[in-house]
């Protein structure tokens, strides 16, 4: 065979082969089209949700703000007059009861001086009791007697000073509560205003909030009260209101409202912070519904409507969105201000995989 015949045999199979190769791709491309085409056309699988009701509830109008826990009691106790800590009878944390010795600051110098003014005293009332015999035996005169008496009462207000100065040395409770955290340590030198401990009454307690102005006709004693606190989640502490500042604070346009809570098993301390709902009393019909039903967006909170149509001859269920407008929660629902009429039927869960217009079918075995 020439050199000629085997070229043109080679370019032969070589486009023999690229046409096998053509065809093949260009058969699986007409066999894709076709799957294509048939799933085009084939309906689309329901997508299976839970469904809740919108419904109408009775609201209670209330009021949420900030509020703070306050002791009803509450002082540092200090030194009144300098010396060393001679002794300390408490331990930080302690609940004493009102005139407990807490501590004791250095006292023997007062207390020498004390013996001295009763000697004092002592030998003053002699003389008074003295001169007294003698003034009706007329071996006295009555200006002897006077400045006995004098004396006399000198000696016994020397004995109460001495008495007063030892009273404030010794450092007592001044009613029931729990202390803090002690402040001093035994022979340390205090001086007037030295902390030694802090003391609560924690039961009752108090909490204080402020208002707007605009809401103060709403506000009234007895009222009640919840707060929650980030440090009990899920405890609702009720309380009532038992005060109201008697002005309006010029810079904030607030007034200050006490309340009092029972505070029985001692879980609030002084210095919390929580949200509170103040119950104002008025009632009046909202629409609600779970809160699963909710889709938060920031261009608008929306919900997936359920409503029954025509496909193919067949009853189906299919979804479309509605802008809502929301208000507070009420336990697991919140009030539906705007967007839903009453009987609605929403999807409380599937709506990850929705969009509007998709088939959906119903199984409320799915709690939200």
């Amino acid at each position: 065979m020439s050199q000629t015949s085997r070229v043109v045999l080679a370019v032969f199979f070589l486009i023999l082969f690229l046409a096998v190769i053509g065809g093949l791709f260009a058969f699986k491309a007409f066999i894709n089209a076709k799957i294509a085409v048939a799933i085009s056309h084939m309906p689309v699988p329901p997508v299976t949700v839970s469904t809740g009701t919108v419904r109408r509830a009775v609201e209670n109008q209330s009021i949420h703000v900030i509020g703070s826990v306050r002791a009803v009691q509450s002082v540092e106790l200090t030194a009144q007059i300098s010396g060393n800590m001679t002794g300390i009878y408490f331990h930080s944390g302690d609940r004493v009861k009102a005139g407990q010795k807490l501590a004791q600051i250095d006292n023997s110098t007062q207390l020498a001086q004390l013996r001295a003014d009763l000697a004092a005293e002592s030998l003053a009332q002699i003389n008074v009791a003295r001169t007294q015999k003698l003034i009706t035996h007329q071996a006295a005169s009555q200006e002897t007697l006077d400045t006995y008496h004098a004396a006399l009462l000198q000696a016994k207000a020397a004995v109460a000073g001495d008495q007063a100065t030892l009273a404030k040395l010794a450092i007592t409770a001044p009613f029931a509560g729990h202390l803090g955290i002690r402040a001093i340590s035994l022979g340390q030198y205090v001086s007037p205003g030295t902390p030694i401990v802090v003391l609560n009454t924690w039961r009752p307690i108090y909490l204080d909030f402020n208002i707007p102005q605009n809401d103060l006709a709403q506000v009234k004693l007895g009222q009640t009260v919840q707060l929650t606190v980030d440090a009990y989640p899920g405890k609702v502490f009720i309380g009532k209101v038992t005060a109201l500042s008697s002005q309006v604070e010029t810079t904030t346009r607030n007034i200050t409202v006490q309340a009092a809570l029972p505070n029985k098993r001692l879980l609030l301390r002084p210095g919390l912070f929580g949200e509170v709902t103040l119950l104002t009393g008025v009632t009046h019909q909202v629409l609600v519904v779970n809160a699963d039903a909710i889709t938060y967006n920031t261009f608008g909170d929306y919900v997936y409507v359920v409503a029954k149509v025509k496909k193919a001859g067949k009853s189906v269920l299919q979804v479309h969105s509605v802008l809502v407008k929301t208000g507070p929660r009420q336990g697991n629902d919140v009030v539906i201000q705007a967007g839903l009429k009453p009987g609605m039927v929403v999807i409380t869960q599937g709506q990850v995989k929705l969009r509007p217009g998709d088939v959906v079918v119903v199984n409320n075995k799915i709690k939200p």
